[in-house]
């Protein structure tokens, strides 16, 4: 096949839906069956909405384990609707073939397997630090901005979730891609992942392997937002008369809208958008196949060859896997919303939440000195890895907290009142010194406790790669158990290290 133009290949990625959409599948839910599911719909949007943003675990487990039998009946009700995905190996000449043909460069790279990790990007030569190894043209990636190209136009202006929610927007559009057999992305869809290993694939088994961490209550939460939108965006698509809604309505399933969304969660990075005004969210393909080393961020959007361009951050030899840098994310985000653990990662930390106590009969002074210091009076603080694993902001927020009358009066009337950021601050009296490092040996040792198990055990059942008893999915919340526990526990000697040092 010859290489096309230019132009050839922009007129056709510009009128896909000239002629109409060519969606595969074309299976109706019978009426009672539709009927069935409109009442299911309906209980989800009930349960899912009744929970306060303010709620506990608890309450948030009680909501998931609701939904998740509605959501079984559902994904019954929904099989026949199902379009498998292609073979990821069998797509992957298309694939390279797509990728010369429009202009993406990445000489000296290939296409490799992975144990573990699916697909990943190898080296077939040296590559030096600094050395250009992927650049990816504007017009390959899919982008928020082809929303205004697609059947999705009407909607994108009017509908609230699409219009704030631009992570919600790619995935609809991706959707629309995925069921249409003309469309100019359709070799890159074809190589995308059929299952995602983020928390919207575990079951409910293998979710409560994360009771404990911090991450429980975000993976619930993730479950129950996700699941709410795929309600009432159904619910959308069969009363609305638009384009979008007209494709979608009798294809839109619970499953396909997870593995979406999962796509956009695990892939997405923000580039420049075409007016050069402000940043867009875009799926590029190649290089999202590249997996996660903690390293350095070394792709940036070249405005002048409106490209994406990632440079190797370090030197990588012939016949070694390329990893790129996702960013500076705990293992409980990378777990959520990228479906993997990062070993002894560099940036992992584990979440606390603290706040000032309404009961507490200072409540009112401690609330108007903490935004002196730029610290709100309530939100999540973390407990980070290295050396240092209190922040200055996190040890300034609990001087505060630990405040009597006295010292938060003295305080207040401070001039030198930022002091309280510095990790040794001069001013600070022994007893106030005492009690914060008190209260965070108290916390870091209540974290610690509020796992059912034992970071020996958790090691253990981590040994064999192969143990049955434990699904890849159950095996990642395992391991980021032990990444969290070895974090705290080192956390814990340096709390400890310091209150020593008040004695």
């Amino acid at each position: 096949m010859g290489k096309k133009s230019q132009n050839e290949v922009k007129s056709k990625q510009n009128n896909v839906y000239k002629s109409g959409v060519q969606t595969t599948g074309c299976v109706k839910l019978p009426p009672n069956r539709r009927n069935d599911l409109n009442q299911l719909l309906d209980k989800i949007l009930k349960v899912s909405s009744s929970v306060p943003e303010s709620s506990n675990v608890a309450k948030e487990l009680e909501a998931y384990q609701e939904i998740q039998k509605i959501t079984s009946k559902i994904k019954v009700l929904e099989e026949e609707l199902l379009q498998p995905m292609p073979d990821r190996k069998s797509s992957k000449e298309d694939f390279l073939l797509w990728l010369k043909n429009n202009n993406v460069e990445f000489d000296g790279l290939r296409i490799a397997e992975y144990p573990g990790m699916e697909f990943g990007i190898e080296a077939e030569k040296d590559f030096k630090e600094g050395d250009m190894m992927i650049a990816v043209p504007r017009r390959v990636m899919l982008t928020v901005e082809n929303i205004h190209q697609s059947p999705l136009k009407e909607l994108a202006k009017k509908d609230p979730l699409i219009v704030h929610m631009p992570n919600v927007a790619l995935a609809l559009l991706l959707l629309l891609h995925r069921r249409d057999l003309q469309s100019f992305w359709k070799p890159y869809i074809n190589m995308l992942p059929s299952k995602y290993t983020t928390v919207l694939y575990f079951n409910p088994e293998e979710l409560m392997h994360l009771k404990g961490s911090p991450a429980f209550e975000m993976a619930l939460r993730q479950c129950r937002s996700i699941t709410r939108q795929y309600a009432y965006f159904n619910k959308l698509f069969q009363r609305s008369n638009d384009e979008a809604s007209n494709m979608l309505r009798e294809i839109f399933t619970l499953e396909e809208y997870c593995w979406a969304v999962s796509t956009v969660m695990t892939r997405q990075n923000a580039v420049v958008s075409a007016d050069g005004g402000d940043l867009t969210q875009a799926l590029i393909p190649l290089w999202d196949m590249c997996n996660h080393a903690d390293g350095k961020l070394s792709t940036d959007f070249n405005v002048a060859l409106d490209r994406s361009e990632c440079v190797a951050w370090r030197a990588v030899p012939a016949g070694e896997q390329v990893f790129i840098f996702y960013g500076e994310r705990p293992n409980c985000d990378r777990l959520i919303h990228n479906g993997f653990v990062q070993p002894r990662s560099a940036c992992d930390a584990v979440r606390v939440r603290l706040g000032v106590a309404r009961a507490d009969p200072l409540h009112a002074e401690k609330a108007a000195l903490l935004p002196r210091l730029g610290l709100a009076p309530s939100g999540d603080w973390e407990v980070r890895a290295g050396p240092r694993p209190v922040s200055d902001k996190l040890a300034a927020f609990v001087r505060v907290l630990c405040m009597d009358k006295d010292q938060l009066e003295r305080w207040t009337a401070s001039p030198d009142v930022e002091s309280l950021l510095l990790e040794d601050c001069p001013q600070l009296d022994a007893e106030l010194n005492a009690k914060a490092w008190a209260f965070l040996q108290v916390r870091v040792k209540l974290l610690l406790a509020a796992y059912p198990t034992k970071l020996e055990d958790d090691e253990a059942l981590l040994v064999d790669p192969k143990d049955a008893r434990l699904s890849h999915c159950a095996r990642l919340a395992v391991q980021l158990r032990c990444e969290e526990k070895r974090l705290l526990r080192d956390a814990l000697a340096y709390v400890e290290q310091r209150a020593a040092r008040t004695v």
